[in-house]
Order: C-alpha cells, then structure tokens, then sequence
C-alpha cells in the first residue's frame, strides 16, 4: 500500500497501480499494483479505458433492444441514451456529412462519441481516470479519424481524385500553376494534419487542465495547518463540488466536439470544395 504523493499532478498521471480511495488508513490509500501481460505494463488509463469500452457493450445494445421492440421508449434510461444517439444523427452526422449518406458513418461517431464520454465521466469517480487527460489516447483517437478522412475521400473520388482534389481550384496562368499546386497541396496536407493533431490536444488539454484544477483545490486542504484548517476545508470541499458539476458539463461538451469535428472532416473529405 505505496503511500500517497501530494503533488496534484500525481492525480490525473497515469499509474501502474488501481486506487481505492475508500479503503485507507490514516496516511495512506489502498493501492493495487497492476500486473505485466506479455511484457506490457498495464496502468490505471488501460483499465478506465477498458471498462468504458465494456460499459458501451453492455448498455448500447440493451438500449438498441429495448428501442426496437417499443415504438415509445419508456424510462428515464433508454430516454437519456435514446436521446443522445438521436442527437448525434440528427445534428451532428447528417448535417455535417449531408444527408443520409452520413449514416454509413454514424457506428464510428457513436462509438467516438460514448468512448469519449464515458472516459470523461469516468475520471469524476474516486479511485478512477480520464484517459482522455493522456495526449497518446487523444491522439490516437484523432489518428483514427485522420484514417477515416483519408479513406472515405478515396473511397468517393478514388485515390487519385482525393489527393488532387485536395488542392482548390487555381485561377492563375498556366506557368505559375505547376509552382503553386505544388505549394498548395503541401499547405493542404499540413493543414489536414494539423487538424487532427489540434483536435487531439483541444480534448487532452481541456479534460487534462479540469482534473489538474479539481487536484489543485483538494491539496489546499492538505496544505492548511492549525485553525484555518476548517474554513479551507469547506471552502475547497464547495469549490470542488462546483468544479465538479463542471467537470460533468465539460465531459459532455468536449465528447460532443471531438465527434462534431470529426463529422465536419469526414464531410469536407467526401464533398471537397
């Protein structure tokens, strides 16, 4: 049972170690070391990551079900979840893609958007962690929709079509066309790169920079000593109460942004300019 540290940031690092907040003593909290598999250490991010892919396989297909054999879904439950996939199609995907060729693409953006959710609403439980506050699982998952911009483009205008179209049309003299496409499509590719490298840092920082300020406010009360101990701990106890219900508003907010993004690329690919 390693001791804990006081550093805030070693709240919302990853660890090769499960926390169990409600098991501890009077300096220490329970913690779990976690094993090696094939070489590879598994940490704290791994397992919140896997219990919200296990968390969408048990509840979105008990939702779908459910959906399917009532025609007016009933109970707060399927409500919320029926709700939000509706939102997503309808708001998001369509709109953003066009029409109802978008929804060949709705499994990744619903997938997308409750990975995102579900690890964001993850790391507001004790003792668990936002992945999504880790840049390489940002990052992968913007690797993966750069994929999914990349093939859906060629898989439209073929291969050929999608990397020459890339560059706009140029209304310039025969001779400074070969100069300027070539400048152009270099700009266009950094710029379809750069996209997805913003849109995974805009998600890292936000969940990262949420989790640093909520650690920050709960060591004010570690770090209070004597008689102004007790108005500390409540202001930073109502503080974080606040932080929090933030902090739920934001896992929201930036899981319906990573997949709105996302469905604006996947549109620009597959209806360029």
């Amino acid at each position: 049972m390693p001791e804990h540290g006081h550093s805030p940031l070693s709240h919302v690092v990853d660890h090769p170690s499960l926390e169990f907040p409600h098991w501890q003593g009077p300096s220490y909290a329970l913690e779990l070391d976690l094993p090696r598999i094939a070489g590879l250490q598994l940490t704290r991010f791994m397992v919140t990551e896997v219990i919200a892919a296990l968390l969408m396989l048990v509840i979105l297909p008990l939702v779908v079900v459910q959906i399917r054999k009532t025609p007016v879904s009933r109970g707060w439950f399927v409500n919320l979840f029926e709700t939000l996939l509706l939102f997503i199609r309808d708001q998001v995907a369509r709109p953003a893609i066009g029409g109802h060729g978008a929804d060949k693409f709705l499994p990744y953006l619903w997938t997308l958007f409750f990975f995102i959710l579900f690890n964001n609403l993850l790391g507001l439980v004790p003792g668990m962690a936002s992945a999504t506050g880790n840049i390489n699982v940002t990052a992968v998952l913007a690797l993966m929709t750069l994929g999914t911009v990349v093939l859906a483009g060629m898989r439209e205008m073929g291969v050929a079509g999608f990397w020459i179209g890339i560059v706009p049309h140029l209304d310039v003299p025969w001779w400074l066309k070969p100069p300027l496409w070539g400048l152009m499509f270099v700009i266009e590719v950094a710029g379809l790169l750069i996209r997805h490298v913003v849109l995974a840092v805009r998600l890292f920082a936000n969940m990262f920079a949420g989790h640093v300020v909520l650690a920050v406010i709960l060591g004010f009360i570690i770090m209070a000593q004597g008689f102004i101990f007790w108005p500390v701990m409540g202001a930073s106890v109502f503080g974080l109460i606040l932080l929090s219900l933030l902090e739920m508003f934001v896992a929201f907010l930036q899981a319906y942004i990573f997949t709105f993004l996302s469905a604006l690329f996947i549109g620009s690919a597959v209806h360029p300019h």
